[in-house]
């Protein structure tokens, strides 16, 4: 994100924490906020991004995401304008997008089937995830019919239509993934190698059009997501592993028993 963008963001979100702030209470403040980010999956159009009247990302390039903020939950007027624009002016596209308190959601400013842009909000999943899996989220955002997508090969989502979401829980690690017309072995976008990494929810937009010849993959990836594991490998003499702590057990009692004889034995020696 350049200097201008940052700063823009920045003021913005002083802006509305002051506001929060004075009008709530500080629990109330902590409780009520959301964390976004914005991602442009419009080809070929840098925009200037406003939110309630107010600029929040000038400059804005296709295929930038934004790092998430946290901002007050509640209604936010989107417009976007062709950079430079007059924000007066017809706004390329518009959009009212609520933000419920506690949630972590992304913007998307892209293409609907037809070709035509549009915004939507996807709130993103951050509930825990068992131990040794990730979570895979992909968004059909792409001026582009229904696709499967495919890991390794193997279909995960099968038609997802624009601008529609799924989610699967998998195991860990690294996977190619590849996007095809739906029913088809016709690929449309990929291979690409995703690392999945454990705890994670990893989201992946199909963005751009087909008509133009750039379709393109977006990942943005939520960490902590982490399950506590359903049972702790145990070793010998771990209370959890029964058979292992009651063969010790006995045996440190035996251990004990032949101490104690021992120690009379050689005290009644002594006093002969």
């Amino acid at each position: 994100m350049n200097p201008r963008t940052t700063a823009a963001v920045a003021a913005t979100l002083g802006t509305c924490a002051l506001a929060l702030s004075a009008a709530l209470p500080a629990s109330a403040a902590d409780e009520d906020k959301a964390t976004v980010s914005v991602l442009h999956a419009v080809p070929g159009l840098t925009v200037d991004v406003y939110a309630n009247g107010d600029e929040l990302l000038p400059d804005f390039k296709p295929g930038t995401l934004t790092e998430p903020q946290e901002l007050p939950s509640g209604s936010y007027d989107l417009k976007v304008f062709p950079a430079g624009a007059d924000p007066k002016g017809t706004p390329a596209i518009q959009k009212t997008v609520d933000v419920p308190a506690g949630a972590n959601a992304t913007v998307v400013a892209h293409l609907s089937a037809d070709g035509k842009p549009q915004l939507d909000a996807f709130v993103n999943d951050t509930a825990k995830i068992p131990a040794g899996q990730t979570r895979l989220t992909v968004r059909h955002v792409a001026a582009a019919p229904a696709v499967d997508v495919r890991a390794g090969g193997q279909p995960v989502f099968k038609a997802l239509e624009n601008p529609k979401e799924d989610t699967a829980e998998l195991p860990a690690g690294t996977v190619s993934a590849d996007v095809v017309l739906a029913g088809s072995d016709d690929v449309v976008i990929g291979p690409a190698d995703l690392d999945l990494k454990e705890g994670a929810t990893n989201i992946v937009y199909a963005w751009g059009s087909a008509a133009d010849k750039n379709l393109a993959l977006k990942v943005q990836t939520l960490t902590g997501m982490h399950a506590a594991p359903s049972g702790v490998a145990a070793g010998l003499g771990q209370p959890n592993d029964s058979e292992a702590w009651i063969a010790l057990s006995a045996g440190a009692g035996l251990l004990a028993l032949a101490g104690a004889l021992t120690a009379r034995r050689v005290v009644a020696r002594s006093r002969a």
